[in-house]
């Protein structure tokens, strides 16, 4: 094993759990505020409290970063530069972030403040992480997903901090594409308040039934020494929902584990310790995760297990104090003084002077003892020496005066070098300033009125034949899938020039999938008009292709405020797809002018990297629809992406806003997007009849007499 440090991060929900997280050994505790972070219903941080901590942490060497882990409305992203001035100013270690706009703001404002991508940025390959780390990030937490050779190239290409999760709850969704809780609830996990409906029974059509979306518990203890070598940087812990033993004895254990793997010892977990470990949570069994493999039957909890008994008592008093070495001076006719050191930092202080003892002399025994009554406070004295030049008489009281003004001195001084000088490093713009940054270029460029293009995307050869044979669609976006089949070909090439056909790249695009899709298509995509993407690393991948035709983005590159929007462009996007969890009028905050909005579809609510048929029956490879019912016998179909080994689940009602067509068009965007999965050819030709009459003939036209959603357009989420 070679010489290297490894932070244990440690999950803080409570100021009693980051007690425990720093008396346990945690080099980093991750915490929320009250406002941004991606665990709503945890207590969080008041900012008196968030402040305390600061202090506690420095006090004690270790560090604390910031979850601003979720997506910012418009409405909301004035506020993030003054929610975070009092921490920065504190000494703030690192933000935790999701949201592009965020990122951007708190980069401009605070230049000097760490940025870590969350897990929540669906960072899948070294590609992502390098387009992060060029937009000022320091840290990338992956897609819980990848496997330990696509961290090590992560490491490897970027030279970025890498953090990855070894302990704790596992989402069946790679984090920040999961639309479950959101959409069936109206509580998204992008805003923190994920009601966890993967953890109740769902059915499979003519087969089995059970907990069929809810993951085991990761632990990885038996994986250190091999966690280590694939150079990650941090192993973070989760559970900021969690009490103070569970935080405390899960540390502890890493902590300890993780020592040994960086002396060489890379000797089997005890027996003791691994129940010990297991003993502090036991809720769904426990799985190493996907670093070994890409999924697997076993990792699933299809029903809890019996549950351990949790072990009681036993636990320390959550104090921790930091050695410190003093030096006591006494000598006549002079000020008695006493020098303090913690590291790097002295502080010395003086008292009276003393007098010459008549009857009984202070003696070096009684002024040691009492120096040494640091009680509450975060020292103990390591050394203590006591310099006595005669003998003297000094009160009692002075000498604790001067034991409590130096410790103050001591931790003020401490405390001070994390400080930052609130005239410095920040460029907090002026209100006025915020408005203008906030308008996007294209506004500014393009006042008018835009046309509305009303585009279909599809996912079959039928689909596509009927969509392409219809007026008034104006771009059709083609499944990578079937982008190269002979009838897809064939009939672009006749209807050259009569629409756009863009090509759609797959959700997910790590390494494996790069692969195949560079067979498939890295010599073909000039036959399509532009592509539509869906994440950072298809972003890249045609950067390095020398990609010039149109590219746009998909609603899962979250857009939610106007400064993420204006980040997008910059990248080069031709236009970006609103997000589906903004209402009506967050939309026109937002301002969609010439942007694309989603009318029409089942909308995918999670895409993961297990597989519901392997599960269920076992894999086929090959790709397909199969139907899940929940406990209401709603259906939602689920796509088996075998060519790119990922599912994709729907909604089990699709999106109808086709009534809706005055409000949207009074938005302004530049197109109108009707998505279709499992209907069939005589469906795509009926919907899209409906929505070419809504949009653009302005004609009336009927809500269907099945069941449907309106999404978030009229209700939103929180």
């Amino acid at each position: 094993m070679r010489k290297r440090d490894v932070e244990i991060l440690a999950p803080a929900g409570s100021f009693e759990c980051l007690k425990a997280a720093v008396c346990a050994g945690a080099d980093a505790v991750y915490v929320g505020g009250s406002r941004f972070g991606a665990r709503a219903y945890a207590d969080n941080f008041k900012e008196a409290e968030l402040l305390e901590a600061l202090d506690y942490v420095h006090l004690h060497g270790r560090k604390l970063y910031l979850t601003v882990n979720t997506l910012l409305k418009e409405q909301e992203i004035g506020d993030l530069a003054g929610f975070l001035l009092p921490y920065y100013r504190q000494g703030l270690d690192g933000v935790i972030v999701q949201d592009f706009g965020a990122g951007e703001q708190i980069r401009n404002c605070f230049p000097d403040l760490e940025l870590h991508a969350s897990t929540q940025m669906t960072v899948t390959g070294a590609a992502g992480a390098a387009f992060l780390k060029e937009h000022g990030y320091v840290r990338v937490v992956p897609a819980r997903e990848l496997s330990l050779e696509e961290i090590r190239h992560i490491k490897e290409e970027t030279g970025m901090e890498v953090e990855c999760f070894v302990h704790g709850a596992l989402c069946y969704c790679y984090s920040g594409q999961c639309l479950l809780s959101s959409m069936i609830g109206g509580r998204s996990g992008n805003r923190g308040q994920c009601a966890q409906p993967c953890r109740l029974p769902y059915s499979v059509e003519g087969g089995r039934s059970g907990d069929l979306l809810s993951l085991k518990d990761l632990c990885t203890i038996d994986l250190l020494p091999e966690l280590l070598k694939a150079g990650i940087d941090s192993f973070k812990i989760e559970g900021r929902m969690k009490q103070p033993d569970y935080v405390y004895r899960v540390t502890e254990i890493y902590r300890k584990y993780a020592s040994l793997c960086l002396q060489g010892k890379e000797d089997p977990v005890s027996e003791e310790d691994r129940n010990h470990l297991f003993r502090a949570y036991q809720r769904r069994g426990y799985t190493q995760g996907y670093y070994l493999r890409h999924n697997g039957k076993d990792m699933i909890s299809l029903k809890r297990p019996a549950v351990r008994e949790e072990e009681e008592g036993g636990l320390p008093e959550w104090k921790i104090q930091e050695k410190i070495n003093g030096k006591f001076i006494i000598s006549p006719g002079k000020r008695v003084k006493l020098i303090l050191e913690c590291k790097d930092v002295r502080a010395e202080c003086e008292g009276p002077v003393p007098e010459q003892a008549k009857k009984q002399p202070l003696t070096a025994d009684r002024v040691e003892k009492q120096l040494r009554k640091t009680g509450q406070t975060p020292f103990v004295f390591e050394h203590l020496e006591i310099q006595m030049d005669g003998d003297f008489f000094l009160p009692m009281q002075a000498v604790n005066e001067l034991r409590r003004e130096g410790l103050q001195d001591l931790e003020d001084r401490i405390l001070q070098t994390y400080r930052r000088d609130p005239e410095a490093g920040e460029v907090i713009p002026a209100e006025e300033d915020v408005l203008l940054t906030s308008c996007s270029a294209k506004e500014e460029k393009d006042p008018g009125t835009p046309e509305t293009v009303l585009s279909v995307s599809v996912q079959s050869a039928g689909q596509f034949t009927e969509a392409a044979a219809m007026e008034g669609v104006g771009r059709i976006y083609v499944d990578s899938r079937i982008g190269n089949r002979p009838v897809v070909r064939s009939v672009m090439e006749k209807t050259s020039g009569e629409r756009e056909y863009y090509l759609a790249m797959p959700y997910i695009f790590r390494e494996d999938v790069e692969k195949v899709f560079e067979e498939e298509y890295g010599e073909s995509l000039e036959a399509f008009d532009g592509v539509l993407i869906r994440n950072l690393e298809s972003l890249m991948w045609l950067r390095k292709k020398g990609y010039t035709k149109p590219v746009r983005g998909d609603y899962n590159l979250y857009v939610c405020n106007r400064e993420s929007r204006k980040f997008l462009h910059r990248q080069g996007l031709a236009s970006v797809t609103a997000s589906v969890e903004l209402h009506e009028r967050e939309l026109a905050q937002l301002g969609i002018r010439g942007e694309t909005m989603i009318v029409y579809g089942f909308q995918p609510v999670m895409v993961t990297a297990n597989c519901i048929r392997k599960t269920t029956g076992g894999c086929e490879k090959k790709s397909g629809y199969l139907y899940l019912s929940d406990r209401y016998r709603k259906k939602f179909a689920v796509r088996n992406c075998c060519e790119y080994c990922y599912n994709i689940i729907y909604n089990s009602a699709p999106l109808f806003l086709a009534d809706q067509a005055d409000k949207i068009r009074s938005l302004n965007p530049g197109e109108v997007r009707l998505d279709f999965c499992t209907e069939s050819a005589e469906e795509v030709r009926e919907i899209t009849g409906q929505y070419r009459r809504a949009f653009l003939e302005g004609k009336p036209v009927k809500t269907p007499e099945t069941e449907f959603t309106r999404g978030h357009f009229k209700r939103g989420v929180k």
